[in-house]
């Protein structure tokens, strides 16, 4: 650490891009000061992984702690209304055999495990915390970082970068007025946990599950202690419909799926229905003048695939790489920034083409009847199990897979062109939405 700065680097908020940074670069020996504004464990939604994430967990060295909190999650299963059947993906059928299986966990206790290997491996982690402010200096100076204690105490720090995983909150991208709505895609989400629902047997009992119905999607996300998340993500059009309490509407949308509410006949739900919106957004820069903007603190795409915490460890391993490389070798920094952004950005790009997709009728057809004609399938499961950004040859496969959607198209052109504008007329913002209970 330089003389004259508080910590190396600072990271605004302790979940898991946060605390994916700060171990490996405590590692790499840097001095780390993570600010939380919560207290660990604290809930959160994002409950299912994805295959992707267990190489990371075998690299920060917590592989046998999210084992013993985690549910095995081998595949997905699919539900259509439309359909006669249900379509289940094992990740085992992917491309890469080697990651066959993910976990779905309680995120209360999957973050508090991270942000404590974080605190094991040197960094200093202050939680109850919340930054206020920002102020970079010139001359390669570093930044000034104020933030004021959950007892009223203000504190401030001065680091030679700043790493923005402030999750939702895009704390670095509101500063800037960098943050952007999605143009593509627009969605609202409904939730709460429940016990008693009715789940897979077998292996599959770990399974997500995703219900299409007219004004979105459902999750079914089995937990490990009997408790089942359910949420639905809904288009912001129908979120405004609502009359009455949150509770009432969301148990109104659930009897929308008669083979959800079939699952949760005789479950009781046991916390409180909470609602978010604003579903997909991005700044519109990936890094700074020392400083980088990790996981959702950059961009939050749609959870159907759920991509968002693989997409935020992988940015906190890249992140890592980076601000190790700018603070050892300044030299190689440009580079290593530039090398950065194309990772940053790849993941949203890759998931996004297949979310904005994934409730048009020609889309819903292929995932209930794969193929696997010049290993689309495979290539689908790997896209589907997070593996993107290794080695696995899955993209000339995934190129045809859509070549094949925009053929289906082509083919059933008048339906393909309602479908589009009934989506952009799904997407559209609405003004004076409101995700408070009354």
């Amino acid at each position: 650490m330089t003389e004259g700065f508080d910590c190396d680097v600072l990271v605004i908020g302790g979940g898991p891009a946060g605390s994916t940074v700060a171990t490996l670069l405590a590692e790499q020996g840097h001095a780390v000061t993570v600010l939380e504004k919560a207290h660990h464990p604290r809930f959160h939604i994002g409950e299912s992984l994805l295959p992707a994430n267990m190489p990371l967990f075998e690299r920060l060295g917590v592989a046998d702690q999210i084992r013993e909190i985690g549910m095995m999650k081998p595949g997905a299963e699919f539900v259509s209304p439309w359909h006669d059947h249900t379509q289940t993906f094992h990740f085992a059928d992917a491309w890469d055999k080697s990651m066959p299986y993910a976990y779905q966990v309680k995120r209360a206790d999957f973050d508090h495990v991270l942000i404590r290997n974080a605190e094991r491996k040197g960094a200093e982690v202050i939680e109850g915390c919340r930054v206020r402010d920002v102020d970079f200096l010139p001359d390669n100076g570093g930044a000034e970082v104020s933030a004021e204690h959950d007892d009223g105490r203000t504190q401030q720090w001065r680091a030679r970068f700043v790493v923005d995983a402030s999750g939702r909150d895009t704390f670095m991208a509101n500063k800037f007025k960098a943050k952007h709505r999605n143009p593509d895609h627009n969605s609202s989400a409904i939730y709460a946990h429940f016990a008693g629902a009715k789940r897979n047997q077998g292996e599959a009992e770990g399974n997500i599950t995703i219900f299409w119905f007219d004004h979105g999607w459902f999750w079914f996300i089995p937990l490990r202690d009997g408790v089942t998340s359910i949420g639905a993500t809904v288009w912001p059009y129908y979120l405004k419909q609502r009359k009455g309490s949150l509770e009432a509407f969301f148990k109104d949308t659930i009897a929308m799926s008669p083979a959800l509410a079939e699952r949760l006949a005789g479950a009781t739900m046991v916390t409180p229905v909470e609602a978010t919106g604003n579903f997909a957004y991005s700044a519109d820069h990936t890094h700074g003048a020392n400083y980088l903007l990790l996981g959702d603190a950059y961009a939050f795409i749609d959870p159907v695939f759920s991509s968002g915490v693989m997409l935020a460890m992988q940015s906190g391993v890249v992140g890592a790489e980076t601000i190790d490389t700018c603070l050892r070798e300044p030299g190689k920094a440009a580079r290593a920034l530039v090398r950065f952004d194309k990772i940053m950005r790849r993941g949203p790009k890759e998931f996004s083409w297949f979310i904005y997709r994934i409730t048009s009728p020609n889309m819903r057809e292929l995932f209930m009847q794969p193929r696997n004609l010049l290993r689309m399938q495979e290539a689908l499961l790997s896209l589907l199990a997070g593996d993107i950004f290794g080695k696995t040859p899955i993209w000339p496969s995934l190129y045809a897979f859509k070549a094949l959607y925009f053929t289906m198209g082509l083919f059933r052109l008048p339906r393909t062109i309602a479908a589009w504008r009934r989506r952009r007329q799904n997407i559209r913002p609405m003004e004076g939405l409101s995700f408070e209970d009354r």
